[in-house]
């Protein structure tokens, strides 16, 4: 079983390389001074969320971040998925798959009581394996977004 645990400071410098590749990858434009701040305060404790480390904290191989809210409709504690990575190189061999296995758990466990995510539209290979974990789409909901 892949290590996840829950991030630190003192993780920061390991996973800020990390951040910014999944950035690239996915087209996400936000200056390093920028990722600092968002990350840190979620690995200092932070009620709005965490980031979990994955793999050995020492040469973690991803990371997975998630948002704190609190939804009514739910009935109290949520939370949304904002970012899940595993590096290029060690890819396939299930790692994610065990991540989003074991954070739902552990979570639920905790108390939360719905965990949230956006897939792409033009990815097939992950909505599906989101929808075998038990994600659903929201009939007739789409999420909207405004930036402050």
């Amino acid at each position: 079983m892949t290590a996840m645990t829950l991030g630190k400071p003192e993780d920061i410098d390991r996973l800020l390389p990390l951040i910014a590749a999944f950035h690239t990858e996915e087209g996400i434009d936000l200056s390093d001074a920028a990722r600092r701040a968002a990350v840190l305060p979620l690995l200092e404790g932070s009620p709005h969320g965490a980031i979990y480390v994955i793999g050995p904290s020492r040469a973690p191989i991803g990371y997975a971040c998630v948002s704190f809210g609190w939804s009514l409709e739910y009935g109290g504690l949520d939370g949304i998925l904002d970012e899940i990575y595993i590096r290029p190189g060690v890819r396939g061999r299930g790692i994610g798959l065990e991540v989003l296995r074991g954070l739902p758990k552990a979570l639920g466990a905790a108390g939360m009581k719905a965990i949230h995510l956006e897939v792409r539209g033009d990815n097939a290979k992950a909505r599906a394996l989101y929808e075998a974990l038990h994600f659903e789409l929201r009939e007739g909901y789409g999420l909207m977004s405004r930036v402050l």
